[in-house]
């Protein structure tokens, strides 16, 4: 991406992110890392995704902010949400794009130099524009933000469903808080199609599609058809879905939520760390690690418990082996490896030419 474009960019990016509160003052650093990452592509395409990403998940976390506040509780005791993201949430949602881009735009200045220096036998040595059956890690860094926008949309705006969430990693699909990991409604996987939509979308507007243009000429490939435009369209929408569905299995099943026992909603951790489960009175009684069953079954049965004893948060579902930042940076970096793999297997490309230096 060229420096007059990309500079103003990313300094609109971090006085937005800066004004508006929405990162941490080690978060914007992250962010202009990561921003500059994306922008020495020669593409616009990995750029303009994070830019999307960004202005598009600003936005639905806005959306009914004050709503949204009042069905959550912070881990420091104040109503709602996480607060300002910080630099981890940053790297969690765009580190495993960030390294793709990287690589693919090494890749393409290595595949410049040998295409200049041997134009006469340019077979093998790739296309500089984004041919059908060609690029895999572009492949993948379309997934990664189709993914990490649909989880997003899913959680802003799945949280303001009419109807409470269902645990997906329950067998009878029971009711959970809002907020819960692994709570999910029709209008959060909704909200997780639409969010996919969105940069499968752009992707489409910038991707530098191989044209009648450019089939004839150095580093140019074959012209997409329709129907094959359809299929990436389709695949890549339908692929980042998926991904919000995955962050709420693992979430529900590797991540710990926590209920406040005194207003039954669930506890937020600031940056999306994990929550500590404590009491008023004794935070090492055994209370509080068992499950929100258990503790409701012993007091019901009036176990030996003075009221006062009684915990204050309990676990609702999941183990504590992942916080929410784990958890995202997983399902961003194997559902990316995963639509790599599956488009080399639809397109017959070998993944392990996606590492090479310069043939696709």
């Amino acid at each position: 991406m060229k420096a007059v474009i990309a500079v103003p960019a990313i300094a609109l990016v971090a006085y937005r992110a800066y004004s508006r509160n929405s990162l941490t003052p080690a978060g914007i650093f992250a962010a202009i890392l990561t921003a500059v990452a994306h922008a020495v592509h020669p593409w616009n395409l990995p750029f303009v995704l994070l830019l999307v990403f960004f202005f598009a998940g600003t936005r639905v976390t806005h959306v009914k902010e004050k709503v949204k506040a009042t069905l959550t509780v912070h881990s420091k005791g104040s109503s709602g949400g996480e607060g300002p993201r910080s630099h981890v949430q940053v790297f969690a949602n765009s580190l495993t794009a960030s390294i793709l881009s990287l690589l693919h735009a090494y890749q393409l200045h290595l595949r410049k130099k040998a295409l200049i220096a041997s134009p006469t036998s340019s077979d093998g040595l790739g296309s500089l524009c984004f041919a059908w059956g060609g690029d895999l890690l572009v492949i993948g860094i379309i997934a990664n933000y189709a993914c990490v926008a649909a989880d997003t949309f899913s959680s802003e705006l799945g949280i303001l469903s009419k109807g409470q969430p269902r645990l997906i990693t329950s067998l009878t699909l029971r009711k959970v808080p809002r907020g819960t990991n692994g709570g999910v409604s029709l209008t959060g996987l909704a909200a997780g199609f639409l969010g996919s939509m969105v940069i499968v979308t752009t992707s489409l507007l910038f991707l530098p599609l191989c044209t009648d243009e450019t089939a004839g000429r150095l580093g140019g490939g074959m012209a997409w058809t329709l129907e094959q435009r359809r299929t990436l369209i389709l695949f890549l929408t339908v692929w980042g879905f998926l991904g919000s569905v995955l962050d709420s299995i693992l979430g529900g099943l590797l991540q710990r939520s926590v209920t406040d026992v005194r207003t039954g909603k669930i506890v937020e951790g600031e940056g999306g760390v994990r929550v500590l489960i404590s009491t008023d009175t004794n935070p090492n009684i055994i209370e509080n690690y068992l499950p929100k069953a258990d503790v409701k079954a012993a007091l019901l049965k009036g176990e030996g418990r003075d009221p006062a004893e009684k915990p204050s948060r309990v676990v609702e579902n999941g183990w504590d082996l992942l916080d929410n930042n784990d958890v995202n940076f997983l399902m961003a970096f194997t559902m990316s490896l995963g639509a790599m793999a599956i488009a080399s297997w639809y397109w017959g490309v070998p993944l392990q030419s996606a590492f090479s230096l310069i043939a696709s």
